[in-house]
């Protein structure tokens, strides 16, 4: 079995890091919009212009106030049609990823079992230390929490030098 193209274009790092609002960790304007322009082109998807054109709304009380976050923020969410289209994606992605790890599976079995096991015995030493780690500062927290408080010294003023009076 040969490894398809859109498998290895995934695992191969391409350097753009877009920085705006993030569904599902990916870029809205960056990403998911010129997706879904594209597959509403495409005939693929049928989500409505206004949805495209406005993918951020304010979020709603049931009363029909306006919602707020604690710290006094409105709340935004994306539309239901772009959010829901994406959730389909997210899905569609994963049962692929899934997909194609069952086909190699099946078409390399023990290839797939002996790194399972290289992998699940190259990771004991990395959780044996981190293990240890922690142990370490559970056990310095402890300590640190029975220890009786040490009563502060009190302070001694500074010795003053003898002044030299003239006459």
């Amino acid at each position: 079995m040969n490894t398809p193209k859109y498998i290895k274009s995934l695992v191969i790092p391409n350097g753009n890091k877009p920085r705006g609002r993030k569904v599902w960790s990916i870029d809205l304007e960056t990403v998911w919009l010129p997706f879904f322009m594209a597959t509403n082109i495409m005939g693929d998807t049928a989500i409505p212009n206004d949805a495209l054109g406005a993918p951020l709304r304010l979020s709603y009380n049931q009363d029909g106030t306006a919602k707020f976050n604690k710290s006094g923020r409105p709340t935004i969410k994306v539309v239901k049609e772009l959010a829901d289209s994406i959730r389909t994606v997210r899905e569609n992605f994963t049962a692929q990823l899934t997909g194609y790890a069952g086909q190699v599976i099946q078409d390399k079995p023990e290839q797939y079992k002996q790194l399972a096991k290289a992998s699940y015995q190259a990771g004991q030493a990395i959780i044996a230390k981190d293990k240890q780690v922690i142990s370490e500062a559970i056990q310095r927290q402890v300590e640190a929490m029975t220890e009786p408080a040490e009563e502060p010294q009190p302070q001694k003023e500074p010795a003053r030098e003898p002044e030299l009076v003239t006459a």
